[in-house]
């Protein structure tokens, strides 16, 4: 109870226990009737000023509730008085989190009992992630200035920072993005005979299934696709891992790996592409959202991402097949020999699948720190990847995006060259 006191109050009772002893020492009372006075003053105006009713209302408004990184949102308050006692020099404080910057502080000179005011501010998230505003707080103090008591206003409004989105243009060739259908459907048409699927022999097929009819007809290895159930579509894999990435905040390499796939899908749906977000142990962050209608499926991507955090799993680990037979664009952090050999358990063999490789040492401005993203970058393409090495903080996500674009234009041994 005696915590509502001010310093003036504190100090005054004090002064009046002391009057008080003063006066039973020397058994002066005309003093001990001041030290009752001096004492009774400030536990009166707390008591007051707790049990006295303001009739202060207040209610928040985020104009905004979805917003990039590094982009203004309006928050308004609107505050009404409906009581019987006059407030004045009432000061509000509404808590924001450290991601948006400095608390907002608003003196209000009087509360219009009718209508009310309305108070504005912008925040600017430094910081992917969902953020929480509030309480609103405001003191209420007594005429003397002897109490002081906080009283809580508004509850908590939700803000959401998403990453930041880039414009990209054009789509990867060869595997049927560009045209909008599934990459295999070239692949099942007219074959042979016999109608077998084939393609292309590439490195590490078993040499089993080369397709010696087709082989001889064409002029060069041919091989016989094994029919899996397709589903259509483009799987987009995230390596969120902690372990997998360099640099921190807003600057790491996380952060640009989040930024780019949130381009990408939101590209890939504009493009009329079906798209489905997993994560590096294979569980999905979204189902698969359709084309883009309205921004719906959009929002469902900026959301997902805005709430991913960093997974402390060690190792890029094949639990299952994310893709399930649909073409796989993944970025990649620091990737090892074993999470190679765990990427192309989850490369579908009849499709092309491309990746962006993270120099994350660039973040960290490591020059090298053991991971030699040129050497993984051989080794995907061994396995059949399309790999676009990027080689630090500042290349554009866009200027990224268009070298994936021209290395998939290229034939196939020269990719993996």
């Amino acid at each position: 109870m005696l915590s509502g006191l001010t310093i003036r109050g504190r100090c005054l009772l004090a002064a009046g226990v002391a009057a008080g002893i003063c006066a039973l020492v020397l058994d002066e009372r005309d003093l001990l009737r001041v030290s009752a006075f001096v004492i009774a003053l400030p536990l009166l105006a707390l008591l007051l000023a707790s049990r006295t009713r303001f009739g202060i209302a207040a209610r928040r408004h985020v104009v905004q509730p979805r917003v990039p990184v590094g982009t203004e949102a309006g928050i308004q308050l609107h505050v009404t008085g409906s009581g019987r006692l006059p407030v004045e020099g009432l000061v509000l404080e509404d808590n924001t989190p450290h991601a948006l910057g400095g608390r907002p502080r608003f003196r209000l000179d009087s509360v219009p009992r009718h209508g009310g005011t309305i108070l504005e501010y912008s925040v600017t998230p430094t910081l992917r992630g969902i953020h929480h505003i509030g309480p609103l707080r405001t003191r209420i103090n007594d005429p003397f200035g002897l109490s002081e008591f906080e009283r809580e206003l508004a509850g908590r409004s939700r803000l959401v920072a998403v990453p930041r989105v880039f414009q990209l243009t054009g789509l990867p060739a060869g595997s049927g993005l560009g045209t909008g259908d599934d990459g295999t459907t070239r692949l099942r048409s007219g074959h042979g005979d016999d109608d077998t699927m084939v393609r292309q022999y590439r490195h590490g097929d078993d040499i089993r299934r080369v397709h010696w009819k087709s082989t001889a007809r064409r002029d060069e290895l041919m091989v016989r696709v094994e029919e899996r159930p397709w589903h259509g579509g483009v799987t987009v894999l995230l390596d969120r891992r902690s372990a997998a990435h360099r640099g921190s905040g807003a600057r790491s390499s996380v952060e640009w790996a989040i930024s780019a796939v949130a381009s990408i899908c939101l590209h890939l749906h504009q493009a009329g592409q079906q798209v489905r977000l997993v994560t590096e142990d294979g569980q999905g962050l979204t189902g698969g959202t359709g084309p883009s209608d309205g921004g719906h499926d959009d929002d469902a991507v900026l959301d997902a991402l805005a709430a991913v955090r960093s997974s402390p799993q060690r190792d890029l680990v094949a639990t299952r097949d994310p893709g399930s037979g649909q073409e796989l664009i993944a970025v990649l952090g620091e990737t090892t020999t074993a999470a190679v050999a765990e990427l192309t358990k989850l490369r579908p063999q009849e499709t092309r699948s491309l990746a962006l490789l993270l120099d994350v040492g660039a973040w960290n401005g490591e020059n090298g720190g053991g991971f030699d993203p040129q050497q993984t970058a051989r080794r995907l393409r061994a396995a059949g990847w399309t790999v676009v090495v990027v080689d630090g903080p500042k290349v554009a996500i866009s200027d990224v995006w268009q070298r994936l674009c021209r290395e998939t234009t290229a034939p196939e041994s020269e990719v993996a060259t």
